[in-house]
């Protein structure tokens, strides 16, 4: 499933002044599954620590901010050996660690050459927005569910895509038939990447919606 904020997660990687990026999103919009697919095709190791799964961890940043213990740490939990030029670290569930985003603003300010992606649910980051979070030390990514344009490529109608973002009209309107057709689907099927994914696999409209009332609940 190709989503447009892959280009961004690239821009990340390849900008020299870049910080710790912290991908922002309510739940199961698809912010894990992006950040592992990008580590697996654009580095050649991904360190991947999940502070909700792994609770033993949420307060390894709760004394101090060493780079260096944090390191090895994430090294042991992960079995990864974390190099600064080929590594991609992800603190996924990050607001379930206490001090988790503070510790954004260490890697920026004393090892900057770490590539490092934390992900969190938007309500569980703004409940940190008054504990020393780290402004001006991070960059964000706020990733929502996918758009028509993304739901089209997902239907494998990458020239359908195409068209409508070269915005030309009068070819887009000899095919409004097909558009509406797939808008009328995604007006259903909705951007939820679980949602679409069955949908594109079985196209059970039932299997759909007990889905979508377990994303709601």
């Amino acid at each position: 499933m190709e989503r447009e904020a892959y280009s961004n997660l690239l821009q990340w990687k390849n900008n020299p002044s870049r910080k710790p990026l912290l991908v922002r999103g309510a739940r199961q919009v698809g912010k894990t599954w992006l950040i592992k697919e990008f580590g697996q095709h654009e580095y050649a190791k991904v360190a991947y620590v999940n502070f909700e799964r792994s609770k033993y961890l949420q307060n390894l940043f709760a004394e101090h901010y060493d780079i260096d213990r944090i390191i090895t740490v994430v090294q042991i939990e992960t079995g990864v050996q974390v190099n600064a030029t080929d590594t991609l670290i992800v603190f996924d569930e990050i607001q379930e660690a206490q001090g988790g985003l503070s510790s954004l603003k260490y890697f920026q300010e004393n090892a900057p050459q770490y590539h490092v992606i934390a992900a969190g649910s938007l309500l569980g980051v703004a409940r940190h927005n008054q504990i020393s979070f780290p402004v001006g030390k991070i960059e964000f990514l706020d990733l929502y569910p996918l758009s028509f344009a993304e739901f089209l490529l997902a239907c494998g109608q990458k020239p359908l895509r195409d068209l409508l973002q070269s915005k030309d009209w009068e070819m887009i309107l000899l095919f409004k038939d097909k558009y509406i057709h797939f808008l009328r689907q995604y007006y259903f099927v909705g951007g939820m990447p679980e949602v679409v994914n069955t949908f594109i696999l079985s196209n059970d409209f039932c299997a759909l919606r007990t889905i979508q009332k377990h994303i709601l609940t």
